[in-house]
């Protein structure tokens, strides 16, 4: 299990939010941590504890007044560590390659390829060419419903018709590298792991996948391994002590790589 760090960026600003809480309207989230250090502290930090594969998120909208500085705090982290992190948030074919060529080594993408609530495969193509396959991950969050676990899309408000289970993971494999999976429902509440959406996901295995949300001791992480049978990466944010929370840097890079 390779262990992912993160930055997700907010109002310009690096942050641990609670992932439920995001409202375009007014910028609102609900904050666990706000950092004083820049997003390049942190692409800085990440390249010498020697990690890669970690994403930018970029938590403010288009037609936010804060998406500029949101960006260019991005733009700072990539060039900080070119190669080493990934970057999502209004990822389209027009802006893909951009972030590409400032040093992302994978391009995150949920949003665009939806639209009333289903899943675009000419727009998926459409990505998928713009920037290729190699480079692309698909942010898969999903939110618990009585019928299972099912994708929501723009800053995790809208809920759509596309049920994460083995078929779409099969029908989505052939135009990505990786998976980002965000348990929305304990995102950024350090009440502990999605159970049933980790063992779903440890049992499809076909791409890398990175599972994120709700962890907060080191007897979830040993869950997460368990259940995710090898197969799942994971971040971990607000319950981290570089923010703010209570679980050791050291103590769990060291635990993720020993597995």
């Amino acid at each position: 299990m390779e262990f992912r760090p993160c930055i997700d960026i907010h109002n310009g600003k690096v942050k641990q939010i609670v992932g439920g809480s995001l409202r375009d309207e007014g910028n609102q989230a609900e904050e666990n941590f706000v950092s004083c250090q820049d997003a390049s502290f942190f692409a800085e930090f990440y390249q010498k504890s020697g990690l890669k594969g970690g994403h930018i998120i970029l938590l403010n909208g288009q037609d936010s007044e804060y998406y500029e500085a949101t960006r260019q705090q991005a733009f700072m982290a990539l060039k900080t560590y070119p190669q080493g992190l990934q970057v999502g948030g209004g990822i389209t074919p027009d802006n893909g390659a951009e972030y590409l060529e400032a040093g992302a080594s994978h391009v995150i993408v949920t949003s665009y390829v939806f639209q009333n609530g289903r899943i675009h495969y000419d727009k998926l193509r459409k990505m998928t060419e713009a920037v290729g396959k190699e480079h692309l991950v698909l942010d898969v969050s999903c939110k618990k419903t009585e019928r299972g676990y099912f994708v929501v899309t723009d800053r995790w408000q809208k809920l759509t018709e596309e049920k994460v289970e083995e078929g779409l993971l099969n029908r989505l494999a052939d135009y990505c590298d990786e998976f980002l999976i965000h348990a929305v429902d304990v995102e950024g509440k350090s009440q502990g792991i999605e159970r049933e959406l980790a063992s779903m996901l440890g049992q499809w295995g076909r791409k890398p996948m990175t599972y994120a949300g709700g962890v907060h001791s080191y007897e979830d992480l040993r869950q997460l391994r368990e259940l995710g049978r090898d197969q799942l990466n994971v971040t971990i944010g607000s319950a981290l002590d570089l923010f703010g929370g209570t679980l050791e840097w050291d103590k769990v890079l060291k635990l993720c790589s020993s597995w």
